[in-house]
């Protein structure tokens, strides 16, 4: 298996009461003890923009995570993914704003 079938980015699109509740910041430590690297940041629809990038397996967990509500003060709704092809390369998991 090449480095190329292992990584992966995904965006993901959480909407409920995902902003005001520490959701960003709890995705980014989230994602960091995974070995992630991308971003969360608040949307203007309510929802949180999610990009991960690295290993598949990581990725998934995180996206469980997400979809399993994130953080215990945050009420998930639905989370919309698809894949992504970044336009440059992530070094860290940011919070953008």
């Amino acid at each position: 298996m090449t480095d190329e079938d292992r990584s992966c980015c995904v965006i993901c699109w959480v909407h409920g009461s995902v902003q005001g509740v520490g959701f960003r910041y709890s995705t980014q430590h989230e994602a960091q003890r995974l070995g992630l690297t991308g971003y969360a940041r608040n949307m203007d629809d309510g929802s949180v923009e999610v990009l991960a990038c690295g290993e598949k397996d990581q990725v998934e967990q995180l996206v469980s995570w997400l979809k399993a509500g994130g953080p215990r003060s945050a009420r998930v709704d639905k989370v919309l993914t698809e894949p992504h092809q970044p336009d440059r390369e992530w070094t860290n998991f940011g919070i953008r704003y």
